[in-house]
């Protein structure tokens, strides 16, 4: 395995753009993790979100993976030089801050409600007055707006994009560049510069959390995200199903390879439950989430049932519980506990 020294010296050569020194030598490596074949590296660079810093991160990448690792994960942030008062240098207004806290919500299938979890999540927390951004990251499957009952598109000015807010939720979704739900056929590089794009030149402002939405499985889009944020926290969706827990383990441990820390499984259709009588019955069978919590020992956050939130005619949002509601209110504790972890 690869030492951090080893990585030290591989990544000497390469200049910081704007400095003209080595980012070794200019202290640019503010902190790194090497794991099996896969090192995470925090790089403050003096220009964040410049076009620059794509070019150091490419030179970075094929650097390191020349030398025969296999993953590489990047953070950067704006670098603090202190001025002639002893203040840092102001950073800039695009992209996430460095203060905001990444969730990733993933699942080893589709179909199993992700994206359900996801929205209401992320209304969760804004009813518990946290500010909130939410990325739809599936990109081929794209639904969020839909969902959140969003009908209107991110307002340009200049060169600055400002994501649309419903909910007190702040969403950018690859929905506000297609047109007419069309199928988007795109390889893996062009996804990955799509996702670049949504972190890094949308004016997102100050957030506490920043939700995204993942594709399913563990495919090109996944590994994107786990690479460009290695340090996100995780949460994993599955149903009771023992085959669909099965699939989702997969999930948790590409979590676990690339060091994201698992805040534990939501389990989607736990159980129907009739408004007649108040019984429960296990559609789907019982122990999945159990069984996922055991092998990627973490906990249970909630067991969502089945159902269908209140339809709205002034307020329409067809995936969007009310926060009085049954199911809501598991959401809102969904969201309690999530605060509390972070």
């Amino acid at each position: 395995m690869m030492t951090e020294e080893q990585v030290l010296e591989l990544l000497k050569p390469i200049q910081e753009p704007f400095l003209h020194k080595s980012i070794v030598d200019a202290d640019s490596i503010k902190e790194i993790k090497v794991k099996e074949n896969y090192v995470s590296l925090k790089i403050a660079i003096t220009q964040a979100n410049s076009p620059e810093q794509m070019q150091l991160q490419q030179e970075i990448v094929n650097t390191l993976k020349s030398a025969g690792v296999e993953s590489v994960g990047l953070r950067f942030e704006q670098r603090q030089e202190q001025g002639q008062q002893g203040q840092p240098q102001q950073t800039a207004e695009k992209g996430v801050s460095n203060q905001t806290t990444f969730i990733s919500v993933a699942s080893g299938k589709g179909g199993v409600g992700k994206s359900t979890v996801s929205v209401n999540l992320a209304t969760s927390l804004a009813r518990e007055g946290k500010r909130v951004g939410l990325i739809d990251a599936d990109i081929y499957g794209f639904s969020v707006p839909d969902m959140m009952g969003i009908a209107e598109r991110p307002k340009v000015a200049g060169e600055q994009i400002f994501p649309v807010e419903r909910f007190g939720v702040k969403v950018i979704s690859m929905a506000f560049f297609v047109e007419d739900n069309a199928p988007v056929i795109w390889r893996g590089p062009m996804l990955g510069k799509m996702l670049t794009n949504f972190f890094n030149d949308i004016e997102w402002g100050d957030l506490d959390y920043m939700i995204l939405d993942l594709p399913p499985g563990t495919g090109d889009v996944a590994l994107d995200v786990h690479k460009m944020l290695p340090q996100s926290k995780e949460i994993i969706v599955t149903t009771p199903h023992p085959t669909a827990a099965f699939v989702a383990a997969r999930a948790g441990a590409m979590a676990l390879k690339t060091d994201h820390d698992i805040l534990g499984v939501v389990e989607n259709m736990a159980y129907y439950e009739s408004k007649k009588t108040g019984e429960k019955e296990y559609v789907f069978g019982q122990g999945g989430a159990d069984k996922l919590t055991e092998e990627l020992q973490t906990e249970v956050l909630g067991r969502i049932p089945l159902g269908q939130p209140e339809m709205r005619e002034d307020d329409f949002a067809p995936s969007v519980y009310l926060e009085d509601s049954k199911i809501g209110k598991i959401y809102q504790e969904i969201a309690r506990k999530v605060i509390q972890k972070t």
